[in-house]
């Protein structure tokens, strides 16, 4: 699976041929959760309240 990036412990991968809607995927230790990419919001799984916030707001920087 390529990662996309990695800051804080968090990495960020995404999928060539995965399902839609497009998302990414955003592991922490053992966590994960699918952030949908337009909307950005959180599709399934989740992560701890910091983590999430750090993915969601990287994620709203850059989408813009």
């Amino acid at each position: 699976m390529p990662e996309v990036s990695r800051f804080f412990g968090i990495s960020v991968r995404m999928y060539y041929d995965d399902h839609n809607p497009p998302h990414f995927h955003a592991i922490y230790a053992s966590d994960e959760v699918e952030i949908g990419i337009a909307p950005l919001t959180v599709l399934r799984g989740g992560l701890p309240r910091r983590a999430i916030g750090t993915v969601m707001g990287v994620g709203s920087r850059a989408s813009t």
